[in-house]
């Protein structure tokens, strides 16, 4: 691992870490081994060859992790890739939660790091649900009846996007939360943005 690959934002990330450096710096050596390139995107070290997301490792409070970008088209043949959440179409996790299971698995680490990068090689892309694929919950349908001008809005906005929100509105059981929901966002959707904009 030379010197002349390590982003600098990437330093000043790891310098200033107050959890899982040990670990980070791990990851860090492991991932360069591999020679791809590291840069900062998202508040995080990313790791990109011929400029696509690869991997990116971050931390939570419970663990740390190699966020593979593609990582649904991995062959998992060691059964430790983690979706995060049932929304997460594209990305899966491996876990840790101290430097000594990083030490034990680097050789396997290469191996799904190497895959990821053959499988961009390939020019694989992850099926991901249409946002018409996903139902619109009935509050968010009857401000469209309401106010076409929302429903233009919103169709305006990137696929992305529009999934964000209809994710967010379904989420509450009760309707009088859902609708509530939609009334504090639809200046935002009438403005162009997305849900964390």
């Amino acid at each position: 691992m030379t010197n002349s690959r390590m982003n600098p934002k990437v330093n000043e990330f790891l310098s200033k870490a107050k959890t899982w450096q040990e670990e980070y710096e791990k990851l860090r050596k492991i991932v360069l081994d591999c020679e791809l390139t590291e840069e900062f995107k998202w508040m995080h070290p990313c790791y990109t060859f011929e400029k696509k997301n690869i991997v990116l490792i971050h931390g939570f409070k419970e663990y740390c992790a190699l966020l593979f970008h593609k990582g649904a088209l991995l062959q998992d043949a060691h059964g430790i890739l983690i979706q995060q959440t049932e929304n997460v179409q594209a990305g899966r996790q491996i876990r840790f939660s101290n430097v000594r299971e990083i030490v034990a698995m680097e050789t396997i680490l290469k191996a799904y790091i190497y895959e990821a990068i053959e499988v961009e090689k390939a020019g694989l892309e992850v099926n991901f649900k249409k946002h018409t694929e996903f139902i619109l919950p009935e509050e968010f349908q009857n401000k469209f009846d309401e106010i076409p001008a929302l429903k233009t809005a919103f169709e305006a906005l990137t696929p992305g996007r529009q999934r964000a929100y209809i994710l967010y509105f379904s989420g509450p059981k009760q309707s009088k939360t859902r609708e509530s929901r939609v009334e504090k966002c639809m200046q935002q959707i009438l403005n162009g943005k997305g849900l964390n904009d």
